[in-house]
């Protein structure tokens, strides 16, 4: 083995749609520092579980970073993380899935996202990922949450980033330049090589596509991920819980008073 700890970023395209696959970046940490060891490429579940299998073969640690909800108990609506982190990105002006088991091809029996987590077998357990010095493990990760807690101009009355090409009335190529810097800058602050190179290309897109974007997403992913092992647990926090559901997300300059008061509204634990 190689690497110390390889961090898997993904994500994934929740209905596991061929046309329209999610995707996946790697980043490894060993004694000759941090790596972005994959950049940011097209992947479906499957690929995934794959590129995921070469790092376990490679890394003694493993963490997957996924932009999915992992945990949904509730038959309906929506779960409580899922309103706390509401609170917050609503203002901002964007948006959160509800995840339910209504959900038919997301969260039902049927879904591909539980396919996934029996055959990746990863223990879902933030904080022993943390410490643990080998094995594989789950966190789950919200892009948008952490958008608004890495850039301080994305956290403001509906200042929320326009940064999917999918969304063509909304798009912006300055707010998809501003991301990308704001993604660079995250990952600086790990100096995180070949970073610099990828987010340069990224930037200079005219005309990025729903799977740039993806990438993008993706490498975020992995930087939350990144940030929850090496940095220190008071930037980070941890919203909800391993019975009802929950979500990781860097919390810098501490946690946003809008998420502290959802939480403690609803009873939802944030540490």
């Amino acid at each position: 083995m190689n690497a110390k700890t390889s961090i898997i970023g993904f994500d994934s395209a929740w209905t596991d749609n061929p046309k329209a696959p999610g995707a996946v970046c790697v980043i490894r940490l060993d004694h000759g520092g941090i790596d972005l060891h994959l950049a940011p490429k097209l992947a479906s579940f499957t690929e995934a579980l794959s590129v995921i299998k070469d790092e376990k073969d490679e890394a003694r640690k493993c963490v997957i970073a996924l932009d999915q909800p992992t945990i949904v108990p509730n038959l309906t609506g929506s779960r409580p993380v899922d309103k706390v982190a509401g609170s917050l990105i609503s203002w901002i002006g964007g948006g959160v899935q509800p995840a339910s088991r209504a959900k038919i091809g997301m969260f039902d029996d049927a879904a591909p996202i539980w396919t996934f987590k029996q055959a990746l077998g990863a223990a879902e357990d933030p904080e022993l990922a943390r410490i643990a010095p080998s094995g594989t493990f789950l966190l789950e990760v919200f892009p948008a949450l952490a958008l608004a807690a890495v850039e301080r101009a994305f956290c403001s009355r509906l200042a929320a980033p326009k940064y999917n090409p999918a969304n063509r009335k909304r798009f912006k190529l300055t707010d998809w330049q501003a991301v990308v810097e704001a993604i660079r800058r995250f990952g600086s602050s790990t100096s995180l090589r070949h970073l610099d190179e990828w987010c340069s290309i990224a930037a200079r897109r005219e005309t990025p596509s729903k799977s740039d974007q993806d990438k993008l997403d993706a490498l975020l992913c992995g930087l939350i991920g990144l940030h929850w092992l090496v940095a220190p647990r008071d930037q980070s926090v941890m919203i909800g819980d391993l019975q009802r559901g929950y979500m990781i997300s860097p919390a810098i300059g501490g946690v946003h008073e809008r998420l502290i008061a959802a939480a403690k509204l609803r009873g939802v634990p944030l540490s």
